[in-house]
């Protein structure tokens, strides 16, 4: 039997859709001190709140008590969340720390609670399946910061496809050409240090007035996390956060800036910039959406480094 046949029957993925690493769950203006939010990934239930402190917190989504959501009429209380069914109340580690109507505390009344960093403008959390403790961090950028260039301007897609499909394109150098139309296939170099995966890629391409030449650095700080700079007609950054929701869909988040030094030329180059990588983006949606992923796939001179990239991924799955 082909292979094609054996891979087509089974799931469209061998690997899980959960690999390990830090994940987006919010961008921090999206909660405010005394806020709580209902989220959905890692085919699980989540509550997100931030105490009146200010500190993000991610917990299980379920009261041990009667198993409320937390999320669903959940409030802030000072540094603790209080569920909505009975006002158990739950410190910012997910211990129960009041019954009102009680005066011992059952010790399971315990919520699991996520390791929670905020980083460039994000709100991330740890998973690994394994139940590890993090074992790497993700870089500031120091970019974010600085007056010179532009503010975030923050896109949202809801993608079915796995976060591998979508990142594995910074080494599939041929569709460059033929999906995103660059004017040749752009090398592309690939080499890979622990967490760490660092894609080159070096393009010619069209652009007002005429054609430019551009370097392409992608930076993955494992799964979740991808950082892509491009320099060469101008300084450009783009954040890349993928958090898969379920064994489907992957919640995918865009952040772009562009270095303008307050010139308004570069901010006009700027704005087309934007514009084109938005269109990439929906461009390389539908490839994703309908493709098969093939663990031995026939791959030819020019695909670039894929058999790098993929066996750097391997250690998050």
């Amino acid at each position: 039997m082909s292979e094609a046949i054996r891979e087509g029957e089974e799931q469209r993925y061998p690997f899980t859709p959960f690999p390990r690493g830090w994940f987006r769950v919010a961008y921090s203006d999206e909660i405010a001190p005394g806020q709580v939010k209902a989220l959905r990934y890692f085919g699980r239930d989540l509550v997100l709140f931030r105490t009146e402190q200010g500190r993000a917190r991610v917990f299980d989504a379920y009261c041990p008590h009667l198993g409320a959501h937390l999320g669903v009429g959940g409030e802030v209380v000072g540094e603790a969340i209080r569920c909505p069914f009975h006002h158990w109340e739950f410190d910012s580690e997910g211990r129960c720390q009041t019954i009102p109507y009680a005066k011992r505390i059952p010790p399971r009344a315990k919520v699991p609670c996520w390791s929670v960093v905020e980083r460039n403008g994000l709100v991330l959390v740890w998973h690994d399946r394994q139940g590890g403790a993090p074992d790497f961090e993700i870089p500031e950028l120091s970019e974010l910061e600085d007056r010179d260039w532009l503010p975030p301007d923050v896109n949202f897609w809801k993608v079915k496809a796995s976060w591998l499909d979508m990142n594995e394109n910074c080494v599939d150098q041929a569709h460059f050409k033929y999906i995103h139309g660059t004017l040749s296939i752009p090398p592309t170099s690939a080499r890979a240090d622990g967490h760490i995966h660092i894609a080159e890629s070096h393009f010619r391409m069209r652009i007002p007035g005429g054609e430019g030449d551009a370097e392409l650095v992608t930076t993955e700080h494992g799964p979740g996390f991808q950082v892509v700079r491009m320099s060469g007609l101008i300084d450009s950054l783009l954040m890349n956060t993928a958090t898969p929701i379920d064994e489907d869909y992957t919640d995918v988040s865009f952040a772009y800036t562009v270095k303008t030094e307050g010139d308004t030329q570069k901010s006009h180059l700027a704005e087309a910039i934007i514009k084109d990588l938005k269109q990439q983006f929906d461009h390389d949606k539908p490839i994703w959406e309908n493709k098969k992923y093939w663990t031995r796939p026939a791959l030819c001179e020019g695909d670039g480094p894929l058999a790098t990239y993929r066996k750097w991924y391997a250690q998050f799955v």
